[in-house]
């Protein structure tokens, strides 16, 4: 499997693409917007799902679109899943956020259904398990394959540092908790794709991150 990176919105979040040459398969992960540009990176793949880790407009404000694009371009429906079902409140207010940034053309996020803590999405040939990791989000989810030793983590863990708590249901201890109990315990090869800025992996984070050493 193959991971890839989007740049989108002005705010630069990382759209994910997971993808298996061999099968021309893929998967995108929190289409903020710009999905002209994520519809150009995918090509001719055909979506099998699209996942969101949390609700905050950079990383579901496209979601809707892209999956009505999709679903028209390959007839049938591509599944809208995540985040856990506590981040709806986020994704009803994606418009509202969006106008006060002014930004335009980013949409309330439906899902088709929301993902829960431990459950197994079986996508590209493997199974991806789900993580609730709450902190930044209150209904963020972590997607993890160890078969890939790749973690897609949104904006919980980054090169260096640790996502934003500084929201109305902001938690820190939260955050810190679930980067400990849930990303620290995966093998030290581990890449992982934060939500903005560069990957980095588990080792070096472990070894060097100052808010978790």
């Amino acid at each position: 499997m193959r991971a890839r990176t989007v740049q989108v919105t002005p705010l630069r979040q990382n759209c994910v693409l997971l993808d298996d040459p061999a099968t021309g398969k893929a998967v995108v992960v929190d289409p903020g917007g710009d999905v002209e540009d994520i519809l150009a990176a995918l090509g001719d793949a055909q979506v099998e799902a699209i996942l969101l880790t949390h609700g905050h407009l950079d990383h579901a404000g496209g979601a809707d679109e892209l999956r009505d694009r999709l679903s028209e371009r390959q007839g049938a429906r591509v599944p809208l899943l995540g985040p856990d079902r506590r981040d709806q409140f986020l994704l009803e207010a994606i418009e509202t956020q969006a106008a006060g940034f002014g930004l335009v053309g980013l949409k309330n996020a439906h899902p088709d259904r929301f993902l829960d803590d431990g459950e197994g999405l079986e996508l590209l040939g493997r199974r991806i398990r789900v993580a609730h990791l709450p902190g930044h989000a209150p209904g963020h989810v972590v997607f993890l394959s160890p078969e890939d030793r790749l973690a897609i983590v949104g904006d919980t863990l980054f090169a260096g540092t640790v996502g934003r708590t500084d929201f109305p249901y902001g938690d820190p201890q939260a955050l810190l908790d679930g980067i400990r109990t849930v990303l620290l315990t995966l093998p030290d090869d581990t890449t992982v794709l934060p939500g903005h800025g560069m990957p980095t992996t588990i080792g070096r984070e472990r070894q060097s991150n100052p808010f978790l050493v």
